[in-house]
């Protein structure tokens, strides 16, 4: 009886501990299916809050999913927790980069207006001043050069009565419509120091159109500042054009020439705090950091491109104005020119 008892005691011994172990089993299997499911809800969660259509072509992944659920590494020496917080920090940097505002649209009388008014001063001032690969083309230059600073100190204008009747937050705006003043007046100086203001004739021109021209913007800006923003967009944008086939069509005539002592003065040797203000919307570097742009002038060739680079940046920050109301609305990359809403029929 004895041995009987005690085979018996063994086979109850034998049965707890393997009930112990099936129930350990059980548990780390219930443990890891719960880790699993939590991972899983996570990233199903993120799908449903984040749709395809959210994210550009580059940021989809073979399974349909954000490249970023697929960037997680699958290295087993990292914890679920570990690999959760990958997911959502990852996934989140995804949507951040692909969401991207709506660009607001012109009013297409508005719209259609500012191109009449200023398409017909462009082919006036061209008319009057055909480029021919002369002296005489510096003239042109300094007429637009004059025209085209006037609306930034129309801006200012308004913006300082404004000020004066307690409107404040007005202090980015202001600084950086002065910088770029300040840099159309340095156009204008290197167009005066090439000969371009040497006939009254042509001063007087210049100097009646932009009189004439600073009270409608005065009136344009304090009735809607988009209106106003649109029509410097407008004018920049044809001022690139201008100097960029200008270049491609007398690269030979500009690069013979040297450079003018006010353009190395402010471009090289000025201090850059101004320059830099004016560029509002630049290209980050791998680094994040936004890089100054730093001209290198060895002949008026070097001049001309930088003139017209400035004017593309000017460009940039107009049409982030007009779209976005904000000067840094939309990155370097993606900034197009305003588009005109469709009048809305009955």
């Amino acid at each position: 009886l004895k041995p009987a008892t005690q085979s018996n005691n063994n086979s109850r011994s034998s049965n707890s501990s393997n009930s112990n172990s099936n129930n350990t089993t059980m548990k780390l299997a219930s443990t890891t299916s719960l880790a699993l499911f939590l991972l899983s809800s996570t990233t199903s969660a993120f799908q449903v809050r984040t749709p395809i259509a959210a994210h550009p072509v580059s940021t989809i992944g073979r399974h349909g999913l954000p490249s970023a659920l697929h960037a997680v590494d699958p290295s087993p020496q990292k914890s679920t927790a570990a690999s959760v917080s990958d997911i959502i920090d990852k996934t989140t940097a995804s949507v951040s980069d692909a969401t991207r505002k709506i660009a607001n649209k012109m009013d297409d009388r508005v719209y259609a207006f500012n191109k009449i008014v200023i398409d017909s001063v462009y082919e006036l001032i061209c008319l009057i001043y055909p480029v021919r690969g002369t002296d005489r083309d510096f003239a042109r230059f300094y007429v637009l050069e004059t025209v085209a600073r006037v609306p930034y100190f129309a801006y200012l204008s308004v913006l300082h009565l404004r000020e004066t009747f307690g409107e404040r937050d007005l202090g980015d705006k202001m600084r950086t419509h002065y910088a770029e003043a300040d840099n159309e007046l340095h156009h204008l100086l290197i167009m005066e120091s090439l000969g371009g203001n040497s006939s009254p004739v042509d001063r007087v021109l210049a100097q009646t159109m932009a009189f004439f021209y600073y009270w409608y913007v005065v009136l344009v800006y304090a009735w809607s500042e988009d209106a106003a923003y649109h029509l410097s967009e407008l004018i920049e944008d044809h001022a690139f054009n201008t100097y960029s086939k200008y270049l491609v069509e007398h690269e030979e005539m500009l690069k013979s020439r040297p450079v003018p002592e006010i353009a190395q003065k402010y471009y090289v040797d000025d201090n850059p705090f101004l320059f830099d203000l004016f560029c509002t919307v630049k290209e980050a570097d791998e680094n994040g950091d936004f890089s100054a742009r730093r001209p290198k002038l060895e002949s008026l060739y070097d001049v001309f491109v930088n003139v017209r680079d400035d004017e593309k940046e000017h460009w940039k920050t107009l049409c982030n104005l007009v779209q976005y109301g904000d000067m840094q609305g939309c990155a370097n990359s993606l900034v197009q020119s305003t588009e005109a809403e469709p009048s809305k029929k009955d």
